[in-house]
């Protein structure tokens, strides 16, 4: 991060971001910052939106996990289904990150995985359904698989599951782990209809401190609505006289992510997210060419959606090394490399007027 964001950040350490009472500023800044995540994932302007600030996007998947089982159970006893005759079961695809299983495991919800294969890396939409019926208190799509970088298809899913809402007492709805994705796709693919946009995703998650470009750890969680936030998990806080609601699994922790993550939205701006992902995009395209190049590997991913590109070696390749060698050499010389691409970094090209004002420093 830039060394004004370093000093904003090291001036709130000691700020106890959970404490709005006694840093109330503190408390707007995250509330604007959630405004501001609110209108990049298009949250509709006729229903209320809830959001918070999280330790990281591990803890906001947590939040939306345990928000659509509290409204499946709701809904569950309204209508005479009996909650205790076999757990509630969660869907998602193989391809999920460790903190959807721990949440199963917390929360005593069965973890519905749907395979992945060679020919589906990402939600098999053909048989996703099929893991779904009266226990499901929801379905996950992920919007960056980090084994692989695909995006899964959260729009088909979502016509999926609104087929299946039209003829049951037991909707389902959608979370989308936008862990990578939510700051990255709407800067990138502004046209992809995977968020708010959509009628039964419910909630989305992500991480600040990945291509939010904040330190490690912020994430953030939001509701497109407030019926979709269980009242049972808003807890109210004094706040200048008055109350305010908070609804973190996490108590005190510094306020100074929130204050770059604040810093990096006013710095950057839309334009300027824009144009350090676009960097960070084509450096993926061009180590992909490069790779092709050698004639030694097969892509399974380019690096088109996320910037992660991902490849196998060639069956019929005759080195005497494997994949496994390729990476500890890679590791060896990444000390090496280091000091260039911090020079790159260091450059900013993005940092120009045509964007937005140039902080003095």
């Amino acid at each position: 991060m830039e060394p004004e964001a370093e000093k904003l950040m090291a001036q709130s350490f000691e700020k106890n971001a959970i404490d709005k009472s006694e840093y109330p500023r503190t408390a707007d800044i995250e509330n604007r910052c959630v405004n501001i995540i609110a209108d990049l994932w298009h949250a509709p302007k006729d229903e209320a939106f809830m959001g918070t600030s999280t330790i990281g996007s591990s803890e906001a998947c947590m939040l939306g996990g345990m928000a659509m089982k509290f409204n499946w159970r709701k809904n569950a006893q309204k209508h005479g289904l009996d909650i205790n005759a076999k757990k509630p079961n969660l869907v998602i695809s193989s391809g999920y990150q460790v903190c959807w299983e721990k949440f199963c495991v917390y929360w005593d919800v069965e973890l519905r995985t749907v395979p992945m294969d060679a020919d589906h890396l990402s939600l098999d939409l053909n048989h996703v359904m099929d893991y779904v019926d009266d226990y499901t208190i929801g379905i996950v799509g992920i919007l960056g698989i980090t084994y692989s970088g695909r995006y899964d298809d959260i729009a088909g899913l979502d016509r999926l599951v609104e087929a299946h809402n039209q003829k049951t007492n037991f909707p389902v709805y959608i979370h989308v782990d936008a862990a990578s994705g939510g700051f990255y796709t709407p800067f990138m693919e502004a046209n992809l209809k995977w968020d708010f946009r959509l009628k039964n995703v419910i909630s989305i998650n992500a991480s600040g401190h990945k291509y939010g470009l904040v330190y490690p750890g912020v994430g953030w969680v939001l509701w497109r609505d407030k019926q979709f936030l269980p009242e049972e998990l808003v807890f109210k806080v004094s706040y200048l006289g008055g109350e305010l609601p908070t609804m973190a699994i996490n108590f005190s922790h510094s306020a100074s992510q929130l204050i770059g993550q604040y810093y990096n939205f006013i710095r950057y701006g839309y334009q300027g997210y824009k144009a350090i992902h676009t960097r960070t995009h084509e450096v993926a395209q061009y180590l992909t060419h490069a790779l092709e190049e050698t004639a030694l590997f097969d892509i399974v991913n380019d690096g088109a959606q996320l910037p992660v590109i991902c490849y196998s070696q060639k069956p019929d390749n005759q080195h005497e090394w494997t994949l496994y060698d390729l990476s500890d050499r890679l590791l060896m010389k990444a000390g090496k490399y280091l000091p260039i691409r911090c020079l790159m970094i260091s450059r900013r090209p993005w940092c120009n007027g045509s964007l937005f004002g140039r902080i003095s420093g």
